[in-house]
């Protein structure tokens, strides 16, 4: 439609319009917001964990657990009921993994280059048609939730525009919860693969935030992004002109041997861990304490439950340019 992209979310803007829009929701981002959540959050873990258990070996983690856990504490903050979830899970999917067989929309042609175009569109729609009347709703009656938040959010004193409020849910209801499945199902698959490093945590769980960190490093799920420079730069030696594109590669950077100390090793005691998975600056991740609160959690009820842990058959990675992770992680287990 002449636009530069379909969407207009916190990732599509600049300051002061970024500083203004992401000043709606923050506070309720904030470490001691977040702290607030624990007990329902730890609960949503435990009963995920015992229907995983209850699958018995051959499970699938990423799928079962991996996926659906995070995605029920994100769509829970923003408002949506349990019985939708799984349609949010199906959009996600067509959002980040359009060209993976297993994961896009149905009838797309992954061999056509405007499908990225062509599904972010539909996937645009799909939101709006779902979020316009509980964006009316929460105006009129606000609850406690994330959609009243951003459906009363004001911008400049005014209230903020229908496309930015529907691309502000799109975020939260996709980046909010994939990311942080993508960073689990990838600890998961280490911890199965290397018995020596499941020992050590297991032996010992203090290792746990520094265990989360290294994953999110290790996993570094949002791979790329493409940025405009903002003034003519020298970078190594290559000349950056004002306007130029950059594509910056959170994947390099993240296993760059300059800033870390054997970047191919995956150290859970690794210090400092300056990894940029959550980006850096006025843009670095909205929800990163909730996503470290999840995956922490998560990890403190599951491990101590767990005696061993291998690959029932080998993992897959779904196949993405942009967002990416483990589809498919399958576990053969023991009980403590």
């Amino acid at each position: 439609g002449g636009m530069p992209t379909i969407f207009k979310t916190l990732v599509h803007m600049d300051d002061p319009e970024q500083h203004d829009h992401r000043a709606v929701t923050q506070p309720h981002f904030y470490p001691q917001a977040i702290a607030k959540l624990e007990p329902q959050i730890r609960e949503t873990a435990r009963r995920y964990i015992d229907e995983f258990l209850a699958r018995g070996q051959g499970a699938d983690f990423a799928t079962q657990l991996a996926f659906p856990y995070p995605a029920e504490v994100v769509l829970t903050l923003i408002g949506v009921p349990k019985k939708d979830h799984a349609k949010m899970l199906d959009l996600t999917h067509w959002l980040f993994t359009y060209a993976d067989p297993d994961l896009c929309r149905p009838g797309a042609n992954i061999t056509d280059p405007q499908e990225i175009i062509k599904t972010w569109d539909i996937v645009y729609n799909e939101f709006k048609s779902y979020f316009e009347s509980m964006i009316h709703e929460r105006q009129k009656c606000p609850v406690n939730d994330l959609t009243s938040v951003i459906a009363n959010g004001k911008i400049g004193g005014c209230p903020m525009n229908e496309r930015n409020m529907i691309s502000y849910l799109v975020i939260a209801s996709t980046a909010g919860h994939d990311t942080t499945s993508a960073t689990t199902a990838m600890g998961m698959w280490m911890l199965a693969e290397h018995p020596d490093l499941f020992r050590k945590m297991k032996d010992n769980p203090k290792l746990i935030p520094g265990f989360v960190e290294e994953t999110i490093r290790w996993a570094s799920p949002v791979q790329q992004f493409v940025r405009s420079a903002t003034e003519d730069y020298v970078l190594r030696g290559q000349q950056i002109k004002k306007g130029d594109l950059l594509y910056l590669s959170y994947i390099s950077a993240n296993r760059d041997e300059d800033a870390f100390k054997d970047p191919f090793v995956f150290d859970p005691e690794r210090t400092p861990n300056r990894h940029i998975g959550f980006g850096y600056g006025p843009h670095i991740c909205l929800g990163q304490h909730l996503a470290r609160m999840e995956m922490r959690i998560l990890w403190e009820e599951l491990l101590p439950r767990l005696a061993s842990v291998e690959m029932a058959a080998p993992g897959k990675f779904a196949e993405s340019e942009f967002v990416c992770g483990p589809k498919s992680v399958p576990l053969n287990y023991t009980l403590a």
